[in-house]
């Protein structure tokens, strides 16, 4: 390991200590170049939850206003539920979906006094398990995005003590302290730190800022099906 590290030092050294990020890859040890490579894939991953996450919150958040639109307008809640609640396709359609199909089904139910508090902790109960499954589903990979922004520094960090070690290491059996030989060697090491926060900075911003518009949502899920609970309640008492 030692003459491989030799050999790449003084490579480094021959090519006028070339510091390009191409070389500093090329000649960097084998666990450092695993690190880098990792980090790497982690960063690209990290994008494409990024992406897929903005894209996926304005979505259903412009889904959600047409809906409520469409809500609020006054119109027949049996004609919204064949429409929009039998097969809901964003997550305030499955919530209104829950309720108006389990409120419907209790009605369907010979004798059934729906003014009674069993249906609306039903109707309660069947909202709560859809905005928590579809909660799940919008949050699906943020463990990743808080994973690879608490980690990759530390990851960045190993590369770089590992690099740092077998460049001292060749220093030492060159005999030379030039600065045309250390340089290369630490340079490869602490490339791997910065490939590192480069993963990690990206994944910190996105975690705080798309878990707050997921919180956001969820808080809007939870509002309308309260809202939309009182109003069930209130036809439930006007049947009866």
């Amino acid at each position: 390991m030692d003459r491989a590290v030799d050999a790449a030092t003084l490579a480094a050294a021959a090519n006028g200590g070339d510091l390009s990020l191409w070389t500093l890859f090329v000649q960097a040890s084998f666990v450092v170049k695993l690190v880098m490579i990792g980090l790497v894939a982690a960063s690209v991953w990290v994008w494409a939850i990024i992406f897929e996450k903005t894209v996926s919150v304005r979505r259903v958040n412009r889904q959600a206003n047409g809906f409520e639109d469409q809500f609020w307008s006054g119109g027949s809640l049996d004609e919204l539920y064949e429409v929009e609640g039998a097969k809901p396709s964003h997550p305030m359609a499955a919530v209104f979906g829950a309720a108006m199909g389990e409120w419907r089904r209790s009605a369907r139910v010979a004798g059934a006094d729906l003014s009674r508090g069993s249906v609306r902790e039903r109707v309660d109960r069947a909202m709560g398990i859809t905005v928590t499954r579809e909660m799940e589903r919008l949050e699906r990979w943020m463990i990743f995005l808080a994973t690879v922004g608490s980690t990759a520094p530390f990851v960045g960090l190993f590369g770089t003590v590992w690099g740092i070690m077998h460049a001292f290491s060749a220093i030492a059996s060159m005999h030379n302290t030039n600065l045309s030989v250390v340089a290369p060697g630490i340079a490869e090491a602490l490339f791997a730190t910065a490939i590192g926060l480069v993963a990690a900075i990206p994944s910190v911003i996105a975690y705080n800022k798309i878990n707050q518009d997921l919180s956001r949502f969820a808080a809007r899920l939870e509002a309308f099906g309260t809202e939309f609970g009182a109003i069930l309640s209130r036809q439930s008492e006007e049947r009866a």
